[in-house]
């Protein structure tokens, strides 16, 4: 039996050894045939250029079509660049630690000096980002926030997927209530908000554009589009779906933003948003389009985002694909891909990749792309992942490593936050914790319909789990009544269509309401209500 073993653990440690063989290999066949990217997109009508943009005012840019054909994106990643543009992106803490030096070795010494000395530079880059982050701050008055949730009141209960699947077999899914076990306690409008966390990218990109410097305005705001994926990392719940009319909103002078949403449409579901900072506009509107694979969903965001600054000039971008794997199987996680494409009216474009994380990928969550003139020529290059940071180096970024890694030459654009100390199974940033906080005062100031006052969600984030499931269910039955209120003529109280195809646009007046404290209108949409409407709407 001893002698049998001995040869089962000899046939065991070779079978090993040819599996670290194949994945070696396969890893080196991959790098050797890694995809295109970000590059050679041919735009045709598309692009926005000054000559286009002449004459025109802020109220006709929107009537623009910024929609592209999926046909037109499968030929876009066709004609990407070349594989010497393919790059890997290291963890930026790997260049922030000391290197081990041999000191029997004279090159080993110089070596060391070297890395030394590009250690100070990339400290120099992070201490001069961070004070320009404090300047921008320090105009704004400071503001006490709260750090984490309330203490949940009860012991929260596991609740089994496959329990949810049997129990509803058979069953109308679009009736089927899931429990608050699924949800984080903030709703999809408080989320859009969660984009303009790093709303100083645009301060500072306005800044750069009074003084003349468009190159690192489109950076920054590059590094913001990006930014707004930081917080996906570790979420794992899904935020609250709003009622028809639901608002959200955000008065941040500590940030200097006034950020404001709005459920649109009940059928299809669209959120329209708008935000204004110190001396730039933001807004857009966005819906999802599903695609269920079985151990994942893939979303596909549908919409155009706007940035305009007060000088005139604009910049449009969608958002690219998320994928959420291992739905029943394995770890959750979800990953970032495809092209983003930077429109901008007047002087520069910008195109980034977010390369879809593969199987045998040690370093995933890459962004990289180009900055490019009216000409098509590469005059920035920027490189980075969606949840960590991004910077950029001046030129087509032929200088740079072949490993894509931050060298001397790159600058640092942006650094995501560090996580809260005590993080919670939502993993909420720090920013997102702050976000259904009703602060003292501000209840008698907000709307009847503002998600602060949502009750499940409420309950939710007090740790009331059965109150939070029973509001849940209540609400979701009146949720059924939008579909009918959609198709007798309800329209949104602040946003409006530009055209029968158009984006919703904010018409205006919330918060000079908010001042006087009128709500006209403005219907209590978390309250009582008859029951028998439902079921009524529902034989209709």
């Amino acid at each position: 039996m001893l002698s049998e073993f001995s040869e089962i653990q000899g046939q065991l440690k070779v079978l090993c050894e040819e599996r670290s063989n194949l994945l070696d290999t396969l890893r080196q066949l991959e790098a050797a045939n890694i995809e295109a990217e970000a590059s050679g997109i041919h735009d045709g009508d598309y692009q926005l250029t000054k000559h286009e943009y002449s004459g025109i005012g802020p109220g006709k840019y929107s009537e623009c079509s910024t929609t592209e054909s999926s046909d037109d994106i499968e030929k876009q990643e066709l004609e990407e660049v070349s594989d010497e543009d393919e790059t890997s992106f290291h963890d930026t803490k790997e260049y922030f630690t000391e290197p081990t030096v041999s000191c029997g070795s004279v090159r080993g010494a110089a070596d060391h000096a070297d890395n030394q000395k590009e250690i100070e530079n990339q400290f120099d880059v992070v201490e001069k980002m961070h004070a320009e982050k404090e300047d921008c701050d320090s105009r704004y008055p400071q503001i006490e926030r709260r750090k984490n949730l309330p203490d949940p009141v009860e012991k929260e209960k596991g609740v089994s997927l496959w329990s949810m699947i049997k129990d509803n077999v058979g069953k109308d899914l679009t009736r089927v209530c899931l429990p608050v076990y699924f949800n984080e306690p903030i709703s999809s409008l408080q989320k859009c908000f969660e984009d303009l966390e790093y709303s100083y990218l645009l301060d500072r990109a306005y800044k750069y554009g009074k003084e003349g410097n468009s190159l690192q305005r489109i950076l920054n705001v590059a590094a913001f589009a990006v930014s707004g994926y930081a917080s996906s990392e570790g979420r794992h719940c899904k935020p609250f779906n709003p009622l028809l009319g639901e608002t959200y909103e955000a008065d941040y002078p500590d940030k200097g933003v006034r950020f404001f949403s709005e459920k649109v449409s009940h059928h299809p579901t669209l959120i329209a948003c708008h935000c204004e900072g110190k001396g730039w506009k933001f807004w857009g509107d966005s819906n999802l389009r599903t695609k269920f694979w079985g151990q994942s969903i893939q979303l596909d965001p549908v919409g155009v985002l706007t940035l305009e600054f007060d000088d005139g000039e604009i910049f449009q971008w969608s958002k690219v694909t998320t994928t959420i794997y291992n739905l029943i199987l394995g770890k959750l996680y979800c990953d970032h891909h495809g092209l983003m494409h930077i429109r901008g009216n007047r002087q520069y474009s910008c195109k980034l990749k977010f390369k879809e994380q593969s199987i045998l990928d040690r370093n995933p969550h890459q962004v990289h792309g180009f900055v490019e003139d009216l000409l098509s020529k590469k005059v920035a290059t920027l490189i980075g992942k969606w949840d960590d940071s991004m910077y950029h180096i001046n030129g087509d970024g032929s200088g740079k490593p072949k490993d894509c890694s931050p060298s001397s030459n790159a600058t640092l654009l942006w650094k995501r936050n560090k996580p809260p100390p005590n993080l919670t199974r939502y993993n909420l940033t720090s920013f997102a914790i702050t976000l259904n906080e009703l602060m003292p005062g501000l209840q008698e100031k907000l709307p009847p319909t503002d998600s602060r006052l949502r009750p499940d969600q409420r309950y939710l984030e007090n740790g009331e789990y059965d109150r939070a499931n029973v509001e849940k269910q209540r609400l979701e039955r009146r949720q059924r009544m939008s579909r009918k209120l959609q198709e007798n003529g309800w329209k949104p109280r602040w946003f409006q269509r530009d055209d029968e195809n158009g984006s919703f646009r904010y018409v205006g007046g919330y918060w000079e309401a908010r001042e006087q404290r009128k709500w006209d209108g403005c219907q209590n949409i978390f309250g009582e209500f008859d029951e028998e409407l439902v079921d009524s709407s529902e034989r209709c």
